[in-house]
């Protein structure tokens, strides 16, 4: 959805949400809530993005189930995290 015109915000109520890094903004209250149905993006996280998102950590995790040579590499990945992680 394209943002409404900053005419349209004035005094408004907005319910914010955020999703892998993206804020979104939509209309709390009618009528603008039925004349902009949905939400627009109002920002996102700057910085380094993340190896994985969670959904791709939970694919990851599936297929490693099924394929036993992904499964042994990701037991291994763990194991050094792990290690990693008390060493600090």
């Amino acid at each position: 959805m394209l943002r409404p015109k900053n005419e349209d915000l004035a005094g408004e109520a907005l319910i914010y949400e955020k999703a892998n890094g993206v804020t979104y903004a939509k209309f709390r209250d009618d009528p603008k809530k039925s004349l902009y149905p949905g939400r627009w993006e109002i920002g996102r996280d700057v910085g380094e993005k993340p190896l994985l998102d969670y959904a791709q950590w939970r694919h990851l995790s599936d297929l490693a189930n099924i394929h036993p040579i992904l499964k042994k590499q990701l037991e291994q990945l763990v194991t050094t995290y792990y290690i990693l992680k008390d060493s600090e």
